[in-house]
């Protein structure tokens, strides 16, 4: 997969070297670029904000800037998908990042002050698969904070990406029953004793049928109380 970002912070980016994204670059999963907006600005201050029309508080991100700094990018490449981070587009959600994973080309639009000209977004929704998406209803300074989260939520699904694939089917939002996108079962490891907290019986009994209910039972115990869904079946 290729990603593609651009910001007035490249800075930002640096975590993208670590971790399990940085390996998966080294090994050639990934391929990274990180473009400066300012590099694209057409006056001597390179300014890449201005006053809003019809007033109002704070800055918006000006037009030209991010025209020309998406054309070399997206031209001759209808495939992309081009994201923009904002607290007004849809939620970020484990299927979406699923869906994402397959992709071959992303591109990051990283806005700050009080967001990016909308006539952007407009031109490139006529030319490419936009998507404004959220990672919750709250606002940050920028977006390179969310497209950060946005990567490794993708990224992460990539095969090859992680080292045990099989990490992948029993974590939270992955596990579904009857439907429902359940968050994971609680998860111990040695010692069987720390500070008076013994790690479950069931699951150092060795039966794997009673420790795949325990699990199931937990997951769906733990999914009702954070979604404060009403228990499913009648289970109280």
């Amino acid at each position: 997969m290729k990603i593609d970002l651009i910001s007035i912070f490249p800075e930002y980016f640096a975590p993208l070297k670590l971790s399990l994204i940085g390996k998966a670059e080294q090994d050639g999963l990934l391929s990274i670029q990180i473009h400066d907006l300012r590099d694209f600005t057409s006056d001597g201050h390179r300014t890449v904000d201005d006053t809003p029309y019809g007033g109002g508080a704070g800055m918006v991100m000006k037009a030209q800037p991010w025209g020309d700094a998406t054309d070399p990018i997206i031209e001759n490449n209808p495939q992309i998908i081009v994201i923009v981070p904002t607290p007004s587009g849809q939620v970020l959600t484990q299927e979406m990042a699923a869906e994402l994973s397959k992709a071959d080309h992303l591109l990051f639009l990283c806005g700050r002050y009080e967001g990016i000209d909308a006539r952007v977004m407009t031109d490139l929704s006529t030319r490419v698969d936009l998507r404004e998406i959220s990672i919750g209803d709250y606002v940050l300074a920028g977006g390179e904070v969310a497209a950060l989260v946005m990567i490794e939520a993708i990224t992460r699904l990539i095969p090859g990406v992680l080292g045990n694939a099989a990490s992948l089917i029993e974590e939270s939002h992955s596990l579904i029953q009857d439907g429902q996108s359940l968050v994971e079962y609680p998860n111990f490891t040695k010692p069987p004793l720390w500070r008076g907290l013994p790690v479950p019986e069931v699951l150092t009994s060795g039966n794997h049928g009673e420790i795949a209910k325990w699990r199931a039972a937990q997951a769906l115990a733990r999914t009702h109380k954070i979604k404060q869904i009403k228990p499913m079946n009648g289970d109280q």
